[in-house]
């Protein structure tokens, strides 16, 4: 354990396609997803403490500690492997809340990842896994690091490697709850599962992006808009869009042409290993090299 504050990465992510086929007793909804990380995100700088207290900054609005799920993923651990040691987290924002695009996820992926790393714990992927599962449908992705098919309600992760595009992500100036969409009555609950050869091969759909679009008309003119220039969709429930480009200067290019009035923009690359699976690699040669 050392003191010495680290700094790790918390990607966004996409869903390049999203498939709703079933709904079970619990509520939670099978599905079929295609998950890909992007070269952008939020940043976590963690210190490890030799007491027991999780300490965050800053708050973020309207999220007491205890619902905030970076702090809840450092306690599932702490509690999982008896670990008395403690960190303080400082988190610096640079992914919408409610945008679709994993940045609460991510955040917990990145802290069980980060803090089984320097506090020790010993814990598998498949441990981390299970634990980031309790705390969300998208919280093992992050932690595997690896872009997935994932069936399920989202646990069960195939790696697949796609191509690494660019792409134009646009966020309205909208936050959507997943609740709202996934409880939605005419959400289409009933895509027949295809195997990931045929999806793969198929055009990349959102079974979501129908019922976003209804309910919300600044995603569904926005949407209008970028699909002038490139292929667009919804990820995840929204409520961002993106559109993917063969290249950076292409993709500066349409957003130079899109009224960005009332959004939130960027442009980041696809990428089927995680910034995050990265950063872990660097600092346990870094831990072997100092032995």
């Amino acid at each position: 354990m050392t003191n010495t504050p680290t700094v790790w990465p918390s990607p966004a992510k996409l869903n390049l396609f999203l498939y709703i086929n079933g709904q079970r007793d619990n509520g939670y909804h099978e599905l079929q997803t295609l998950f890909q990380f992007l070269d952008h995100g939020d940043q976590l700088t963690i210190t490890s403490t030799s007491d027991s207290e999780i300490t965050l900054s800053p708050a973020l609005p309207n999220v007491p500690l205890e619902d905030n799920l970076i702090y809840r993923a450092a306690r599932s651990l702490q509690t999982y492997t008896q670990c008395q040691l403690g960190a303080h987290i400082e988190l610096e924002k640079r992914l919408p809340m409610g945008g679709g695009i994993g940045g609460g996820s991510s955040n917990a992926a990145t802290t069980f990842v980060a803090l089984n790393h320097l506090w020790g714990t010993g814990c598998s992927d498949d441990e981390l896994a299970q634990l980031g599962l309790a705390l969300g449908a998208d919280v093992p992705v992050f932690i595997r690091g690896l872009a997935a098919f994932a069936e399920g309600v989202g646990e069960q992760l195939t790696p697949v490697t796609p191509n690494e595009p660019w792409y134009l992500v646009i966020r309205p100036n909208v936050s959507i709850a997943t609740k709202d969409i996934f409880t939605h009555p005419d959400l289409p609950r009933s895509t027949p599962k295809r195997s990931l050869s045929q999806l793969l091969a198929a055009p990349y759909e959102n079974d979501c992006e129908k019922i976003v679009r209804l309910l919300y008309p600044e995603v569904d003119n926005k949407l209008s808009s970028l699909l002038q220039y490139a292929p667009s969709r919804l990820t995840g429930t929204g409520s961002c869009i993106f559109a993917e480009f063969s290249s950076a200067e292409q993709a500066h290019t349409a957003l130079a042409k899109l009224d960005t009035n009332s959004v939130s923009a960027f442009i980041a690359q696809g990428r089927n290993t995680s910034p995050l699976k990265e950063a872990l690699a660097v600092y346990q040669t870094a831990k072997t090299l100092s032995i």
